[in-house]
């Protein structure tokens, strides 16, 4: 048996501030500093919790979460790897405007379609973001603006690629990243399309998953 324990980042100041943010970096607010060390706490005391890894996003609230929560655990030793294919989901054109402004310039209906949609795909950005963490990628990869279920096409890839073969050898893993690209790899609970959007990932509140062998699902816990 392995445990995937899944964490999303503390309250960022995007968060705060009720500002679509997505690809665009923003820090940890303080509230979401003291939800990290909390985080941490709870990660400290899963029963025969022993990762061999950290996973996480290449953007800053989710890093820093996840160094929290290492610092607290006592797992600064650990590898982490920083992956985009962990980011948020990519809010096109509508990262940094407020989420209430949105509706008014859009229409409730339209801004709830593109967040609870599962394959509505927000405005899209002109060209690529233009970040030196994204150089070394096939600009091709990079996208303008993502659905929930592009997101799962994207995140997907790495989890079976490096995180379930881990688990399926026996060996505990820690991914602490976002809330709709947890909502997306939530899909490892054979959530249906319908019913993924549906589903609510809270900042900093662990998700331990317990896996047989055969990467079937024994037991699920969301640490409150």
């Amino acid at each position: 048996m392995a445990k995937l324990v899944l964490v999303r980042h503390g309250e960022s100041i995007a968060n705060r501030d009720n500002v679509y943010t997505g690809w665009n970096d923003v820090p940890l607010s303080k509230k979401g500093i003291e939800q990290a060390k909390n985080a941490g706490l709870k990660v400290e005391k899963i029963a025969e919790f022993a990762p061999t890894h950290i996973h996480t996003s290449v953007l800053s609230r989710a890093i820093m979460t996840a160094d929290i929560i290492a610092d607290v655990c006592s797992f600064l030793y650990l590898p982490i790897t920083k992956t985009w294919r962990l980011n948020e989901r990519h809010y096109g054109a509508l990262r940094g405007i407020n989420k209430d402004v949105s509706k008014k310039i859009f229409g409730k209906e339209q801004v709830l379609k593109w967040r609870r949609g599962f394959d509505s795909v927000p405005p899209l950005l002109t060209q690529p973001v233009q970040d030196r963490r994204y150089q070394k990628y096939d600009m091709r990869l990079m996208p303008q603006g993502e659905s929930l279920h592009q997101t799962q096409e994207r995140l997907m890839p790495y989890f079976w690629d490096h995180i379930a073969p881990e688990l399926m050898a026996g060996h505990d893993q820690l991914v602490v990243a976002h809330g709709s690209s947890l909502r997306a790899l939530k899909k490892i609970e054979n959530i249906s399309n319908k019913d993924i959007v549906k589903v609510e990932v809270p900042n900093a509140e662990p998700i331990v998953y317990t896996f047989d062998s055969d990467l079937h699902i024994i037991k699920k816990e969301i640490l409150h």
